[in-house]
């Protein structure tokens, strides 16, 4: 398997087909571990990370899986490779933008990743479809033991694992959900429902996590401290939530449907007509075109539209997909161009012609 294969096929966070997946986009679980032998990585020399990269090469191996997964030296990827495992979801944007030795390791269905060199050594992470974190920690749990087996782990008997950031010491973990929530958007509600979250320590952040905007109606909701808590308890922190978030966005579709439905068959029309049709579009446009879209499709309002086809839409009209899936590297003005092509060529082939219900 090689990154060009990787952009053309849809991984198992984008099915679309786990629980809760009109509202839920996908779990995530994220360990942060350190080598108990080697300086954390803001001390760290580059021979120091060299033998860091090396140490934990050879530990992967020996994982769930790990004889079948690609091993990417970010290193020495270009600034578009770089930019496509961000938009993927298999690195952060900070070890994509890092110096030095550093790398990930990905498993065939992209459920599970492993940076090397990040913030930390180490950075486990787990992504499922849906609302599907009991099996997510089920299997980040096994990684992590059967890595910790084969090195040694920075852990102090009272504080539990040490990082390099101190909201992380601890567990180490980090559980988030990434929830599509248009209809709280559209009737003004979401900041009220972001407020509540930060008064019970649940952090809001957008598409790419900490730093990035909200785009498309997509946010990730996850735990802000770990040291104090279990993996269980912070599992169910995030799980407790969550069904309450979904209510709400339900709720908000209902009233939408029943208060505002012309207004809300012709934003999803407008939208869809838009991307069926643009000659060039920008991917923020995209974004929020698709976001009614996919409200649009679970609503009923749009019929032969598959969500997994809408979820692979979002991901393969980001600029670095684009140009992964084009052979050839474009300028903003080519990408736009080449989006509004892409767009034309999936969505009328996949909706056979039809258009939204009346």
């Amino acid at each position: 398997m090689e990154l060009d294969e990787l952009a053309r096929q849809r991984g198992e966070w984008l099915r679309g087909s786990g629980p809760e997946s009109d509202i839920v986009i996908s779990s995530r679980i994220r360990l942060a571990r350190n080598l108990a032998d080697f300086p954390f990585i803001s001390r760290a020399t580059e021979k120091d990370r060299s033998r860091i990269e090396s140490v934990l090469r050879e530990a992967i191996p020996d994982t769930e899986n790990g004889a079948k997964m690609l091993y990417v030296n970010v290193e020495q990827l270009g600034a578009v490779d770089r930019q496509f495992l961000v938009e993927r979801h298999l690195i952060s944007r900070e070890h994509a933008e890092s110096q030095g030795a550093r790398a990930v390791a990905i498993d065939p269905a992209e459920t599970l990743s492993v940076m090397i060199n990040e913030e930390d050594h180490l950075r486990i992470q787990v992504l499922f479809s849906g609302l599907n974190l009991n099996d997510a920690w089920e299997l980040i749990n096994r990684v992590d033991d059967q890595i910790e087996s084969k090195v040694t782990y920075a852990f102090h008997p009272r504080l539990g694992y040490l990082t390099a950031c101190p909201t992380n010491v601890g567990t180490g973990m980090r559980v988030s959900v990434m929830l599509h929530l248009p209809a709280l958007v559209l009737t003004r509600q979401i900041d009220k429902v972001f407020r509540s979250l930060q008064k019970i320590s649940l952090a809001v952040r957008g598409l790419y996590g900490e730093g990035s905007q909200a785009m498309g109606d997509f946010y990730q909701i996850s735990n802000q401290v770990t040291l104090g808590k279990s993996e269980e308890r912070l599992i169910k922190d995030v799980v407790d939530i969550v069904p309450k978030i979904i209510e709400y966005e339900r709720t908000a579709r209902q009233f939408l449907i029943k208060e505002s439905q012309e207004n809300l068959h012709d934003r999803v029309s407008r939208a869809y007509g838009i991307l069926r049709t643009a000659q060039t579009i920008s991917s923020e446009e995209t974004m929020h075109l698709l976001s009614s879209v996919r409200m649009g499709v679970n609503l009923g309002l749009i019929e032969d539209l598959e969500i997994p086809t809408l979820n692979e839409l979002f991901l393969k009209t980001q600029p670095a997909h684009l140009q992964k899936l084009a052979g050839t590297e474009l300028d903003t003005a080519d990408r736009n161009i080449e989006r509004a092509r892409f767009l034309r060529r999936h969505l009328n082939k996949d909706s056979g012609g039809s258009a939204t219900r009346n």
